[in-house]
C-alpha cells in the first residue's frame, strides 16, 4: 500500500507536524509505504500554487491513496484531479473555528469552516478526530471517527523523570502548560490566574513552548501536574500524551479532553473560572504528593488510543476505499 500524506509545511519549528509524523511512523511500522508532500505558503492563493507541484508528484509515483490533513490541504489534493481516492482528516479549527478573546469565531476561521463544509462532496472519506468535529460532517456515509493515537514507546512512563537534564529544581512542585502562550485559544491566562488560588507551597508554573516532541515527553515525565486550558480543540494529542505518562492533570472540556480523562483518579475537569481551575490544580498537586501518579496509561489502552491500534483502523479504511488489491498489515518493527 503506497500512501501520499498531504500536509502543511509552513511551521518554523518542524517540517511535518509532530502528531502527523507520529501517525505516519505508526503506519510505516505496519508496512505502509508513505510519502510526504508539504504544502508551502500561507493563505488560499499560496496553497493553490501547490496544486501543479502535487500533480507532478502523483504522476511520477504509483500511489493507492491520498490522505490530506486539514481542509486547505484537502483542497490542494482534490484540485490535483488525480483520480485517486482522497481521504480528508479534519483537524479542529478548520471544522469548528477558532474563538477570539471575546469568545466569538474569527472571520478567518468562519472562512475555513465554509471550506471544510464545501469540500465534503469531493473527497472519498472524511476522518474526524473527535465527536464535535464529526458533528460538522454532513456526508455521514463517508464519515469515520478515528482519533490520533499515542506512540506508547515515545511517551513511555519514566518514574525518575528528566529534571536534572531540564534544569528543574528537584525540590519544587511544577505545574505544566505546554501550549503556545500567545495563542488566545490555548488560554494561558486561565492557568496563570488560577495559580493565585494554589496554596501548595513551593510551586512553579512552567510554560516551555516551543520545544521538540521528544522534549515534550521529558517535561511530561518530570512535572507534577499537567494543564490544558483551551477554549476549543478537536482531540488534543497532548492530553493523551500526558495520560500515557500517568500525569495528574486539570483540563477544560475542550474537544474530547473530558472524555479522555473521564473519572481517572488524579485527573480533573475544570471550568474557565480561575478560582475553580486553581482549586482543581491544588487537588491535582495533593494527589501527586500523596499518590504520585495516575493510571492514565491504562485508560489510553482501554480506549484503544495507542498508535498501533489507530494505525490498524486507518489501514482498514485505506483498504476499503482503495481501487487496488487489499493490503494486509504486517509489522516491520
Amino acid at each position: 500500500m503506497k500512501v501520499l500524506f498531504v500536509c502543511s509545511g509552513n511551521s518554523k519549528f518542524y517540517d511535518v507536524a509532530p502528531f502527523i509524523r507520529s501517525q505516519g511512523d505508526s503506519l510505516e511500522k505496519q508496512g505502509v509505504h508513505l510519502t510526504y508532500f508539504s504544502v508551502l505558503g500561507r493563505g488560499a492563493l499560496n496553497y493553490l500554487k501547490n496544486v501543479s507541484r502535487l500533480r507532478k508528484v502523483i504522476k511520477e509515483n504509483d500511489f493507492d491513496v491520498i490522505h490530506a490533513h486539514y481542509s486547505f490541504c484537502g483542497w490542494v489534493a482534490v484540485l490535483a484531479f488525480s483520480g485517486l481516492p482522497v481521504i480528508l482528516s479534519i483537524m479542529g479549527d478548520d471544522a469548528i473555528g477558532t474563538p477570539n478573546a471575546e469568545g466569538k469565531l474569527t472571520l478567518r476561521s468562519r472562512a475555513l469552516m465554509f471550506l471544510s463544509w464545501a469540500i465534503q462532496p469531493f473527497v472519498t472519506a472524511i476522518i474526524s478526530k473527535s465527536p464535535n468535529l464529526e458533528a460538522t460532517v454532513y456526508r455521514k456515509k463517508v464519515s469515520y471517527l478515528i482519533p490520533n493515537g499515542v506512540r506508547m514507546d515515545q511517551f513511555s512512563f519514566r518514574p525518575d523523570g528528566y529534571r536534572k537534564e531540564l534544569g528543574m529544581d528537584l525540590n519544587k512542585r511544577y505545574v505544566l502548560f505546554m501550549g503556545n502562550p500567545t495563542d488566545r485559544n490555548k488560554n494561558a491566562a486561565l492557568v496563570q490566574e488560577a495559580m493565585k488560588y494554589v496554596t501548595h507551597p513551593n510551586v512553579e508554573l512552567l510554560m516551555p513552548y516551543p520545544v521538540s516532541h521528544d522534549t515534550v515527553a521529558k517535561y511530561l515525565n518530570s512535572t507534577d501536574v499537567f494543564t490544558l486550558c483551551s477554549f476549543s480543540e478537536g482531540s488534543p494529542n497532548i492530553v493523551k500524551e500526558a495520560m500515557t505518562c500517568n500525569r495528574p492533570m486539570v483540563v477544560t472540556s475542550a474537544g474530547d479532553a473530558a472524555w479522555v480523562v473521564d473519572e481517572t483518579p488524579g485527573c480533573f475537569v475544570g471550568t474557565y473560572d480561575p478560582k475553580d481551575f486553581g482549586e482543581k490544580v491544588q487537588k491535582a498537586l495533593e494527589f501527586a504528593e500523596t499518590e504520585g501518579l495516575t493510571k492514565g496509561r491504562e485508560r489510553i489502552l482501554h480506549l484503544e488510543l495507542d498508535a498501533e491500534t489507530i494505525a490498524a483502523k486507518i489501514i482498514a479504511l485505506y483498504n476499503k476505499i482503495s481501487k487496488k488489491k487489499q493490503f494486509s498489515t504486517t509489522s516491520i518493527s
